[in-house]
């Protein structure tokens, strides 16, 4: 069994190779039954996400502590098993973290394919963490992202992400009014843990693209009721409408009906449902992540692992 780590994986999934991949997974036959949740008593979340495709079963165990913050600590950390289907034979350990944080973002890219406007340039970031570095580069696989603002609840961690940004090549700059903020961005990507609204839709402007994929229980959100009123909404599979509070809020409220959704990743990719219909119309997509997207990151890192040796070999 081969252990692979943070490294490895990130250099095998560039985002070009990566949504794709996607994008062909959301295609496919694959079995995903509900991720098991445990509230671990010392101060966590557990969450268990087995999925299997005729070839490959993969298990991952993502940990969420939102109180790691103030121990200088991520809040999420993440392992994830890769087995043979056909025999059950462990195949690779691959680092959870780099899983997570690279199907999540190329999952929003994905989304933000068919929903974001062709032209959209502005790219909002709310949230500093380990998904909010790798958002700009997943966008601008699919839209031609030229100018990044961070906006985060400490002003010192979006200066020095958008420090980072810059390196990266990206024209990127810290808000400080997030209000202000989100009227001028095409699209408003939140990356964050928080229990309450951060974005409202109030400042959100006509023809934008809102990408949620903070929240992945009843008791998180990040947008309030005016973010869904009136906007085009889409999921990224049926769960989300179990497991988000940023919808079972609004749905409990009457903001929207749950057939109001307009589709999932799976109908986008497979052209079932319409992506955006208009330049103005506001777009919203909500995940909270699929095992679906870790079997098919984990399968193609193992993939790129074993042609590398096959090129080293003599």
């Amino acid at each position: 069994m081969r252990s692979i780590d943070a490294a490895a994986v990130h250099a095998a999934l560039p985002f070009d190779r990566l949504i794709p991949t996607l994008r062909q997974a959301f295609a496919e036959p694959c079995t995903v039954p509900l991720r098991h949740t445990h509230a671990v008593e010392s101060g966590f979340t557990s969450l268990i996400m087995p999925a299997w495709t005729a070839r490959h079963y993969g298990v991952k165990v993502i940990n969420i502590a939102p109180g790691n913050a103030a121990r200088g600590l991520p809040g999420l950390h993440a392992s994830y098993l890769l087995h043979d289907s056909a025999t059950g034979v462990p195949l690779a350990l691959l680092d959870g973290d780099a899983i997570t944080a690279r199907r999540t973002v190329a999952a929003s890219a994905l989304a933000a394919s068919y929903l974001a406007r062709e032209d959209a340039q502005h790219l909002l970031v709310v949230g500093a963490g380990r998904l909010a570095r790798l958002l700009p580069a997943a966008f601008a696989a699919v839209r031609p992202i030229r100018r990044v603002t961070v906006w985060a609840r400490s002003a010192p961690q979006a200066t020095a992400l958008a420090a980072n940004l810059r390196e990266d090549g990206f024209d990127a700059l810290a808000a400080h009014d997030l209000p202000t903020a989100c009227a001028g961005a095409d699209i408003v990507s939140c990356a964050t843990l928080a229990t309450a609204p951060v974005v409202h839709g109030a400042w959100l402007a006509p023809g934008s693209h809102l990408d949620l994929i903070g929240s992945f229980s009843p008791q998180m959100c990040e947008a309030d009721d005016a973010c869904f009123a009136g906007a085009g909404l889409w999921i990224d599979t049926a769960e989300a409408l179990q497991k988000s509070g940023d919808l079972l809020g609004p749905l409990a409220r009457g903001v929207f009906r749950a057939e109001d959704v307009r589709g999932t990743l799976s109908d986008l990719v497979a052209g079932t449902a319409q992506g955006r219909r208009t330049a103005g119309e506001r777009t919203v997509f909500k995940a909270v992540g699929t095992a679906l997207e870790d079997l098919a990151a984990a399968v193609a890192v193992l993939d790129a692992e074993e042609q590398a040796d096959a090129t080293r070999r003599p």
